[in-house]
């Protein structure tokens, strides 16, 4: 992550971040937007942060980077730090685990490269879904999905918010319940980077990697601790300690598996919607004090400098 003074903003270069007036206290570092599965424009995204009194916001849209450049605009002229970075889907041990790079360079070759794999590996996921779902009567579920999307990037989201809206489901809960799981009709298996890829493409465009919402996965203590050596042995160095699917007793466990592993503690909502009560921008728990912030090796004050990826 390259450190620049602040009157190297005046150089116009990419992804800066906006020096603020005060020191930042809230940083938001796992959100997403219509580049992928949110519901909100990076642009939108970042007012909204603006409004929610957000210090620091990363953008981290799944295996894209197509929002950075309208999300950093936006921070530019509202004075929100802003973060360019990524979620990238990985497999370890047979398991989906996310890992989110921060402050990465969106123009690194080895970056774009992959993510465009998982992109294409999407694409035909949500093709063979809607053929799937339409065995078993539900017609025009691609197109369906499609149409809540951004048309380039088709998650299971979008599948979930078609079902819901034509009265396959109440809730995108029960959707996921019933259709988009293991075992369910809708349910495509996932075919990810390798967890040892995904640092390696985080690390090539000089971001750091970081676990997200590590309580979400079904882990066993045994299985998380494994996870997390292996991610630090690949070049991890950070795990989302707080996060908006976390509760209490997760956030402090998730903080003891830091300390123990030397990982640095990230925060994030994991923002996708206005209308999820539970995964607001900024509003989440306090880090703990046993933890090392990700952001405490960035540096110097916010109100004296600017960060590039």
């Amino acid at each position: 992550m390259r450190i620049l003074s602040a009157s190297d903003e005046k150089k116009n270069l990419p992804f800066a971040w906006v020096t603020i007036a005060a020191m930042a206290t809230i940083f938001d570092l796992h959100t997403h937007s219509t580049a992928s599965d949110g519901t909100t424009s990076p642009k939108e995204l970042i007012q909204h942060a603006a409004e929610q009194g957000v210090d620091a916001v990363a953008l981290t849209d799944h295996d894209t980077t197509e929002g950075l450049a309208e999300a950093a605009a936006a921070a530019q002229n509202l004075g929100v730090s802003f973060v360019p970075g990524v979620e990238i889907s990985a497999s370890w041990n047979r398991h989906v685990v996310h890992i989110v790079g921060l402050g990465i360079d969106p123009g690194c070759k080895q970056l774009q490269e992959g993510l465009a794999t998982l992109r294409q590996f999407r694409n035909w996921r949500a093709e063979e879904m809607g053929r799937r779902l339409e065995k078993i009567g539900i017609n025009d579920a691609f197109e369906g999905a499609r149409a809540f999307s951004n048309g380039t990037l088709i998650g299971r989201c979008h599948f979930a918010r078609f079902l819901v809206k034509h009265g396959h489901a109440e809730s995108e809960k029960k959707v996921f319940q019933h259709f988009l799981t293991h075992g369910k009709p809708g349910y495509v298996p996932g075919k990810w980077a390798e967890l040892e890829d995904a640092v390696a493409w985080i690390l090539a465009a000089g971001g750091q990697a970081v676990i997200a919402h590590p309580a979400r996965y079904p882990l066993t203590r045994t299985k998380l601790r494994r996870l997390l050596a292996e991610f630090a042995d690949a070049g991890g160095v950070g795990l989302e300690v707080v996060s908006g699917s976390h509760n209490r007793d997760e956030t402090f466990t998730m903080a003891r598996h830091a300390q123990d592993f030397t990982l640095l503690a990230s925060t994030g909502s994991d923002y996708h919607d206005p209308e999820n009560p539970w995964r607001k921008l900024g509003r989440f728990q306090a880090l703990p004090e046993i933890c090392t912030p990700i952001w405490h090796d960035w540096d110097l004050p916010l109100t004296t400098r600017a960060i590039s990826a």
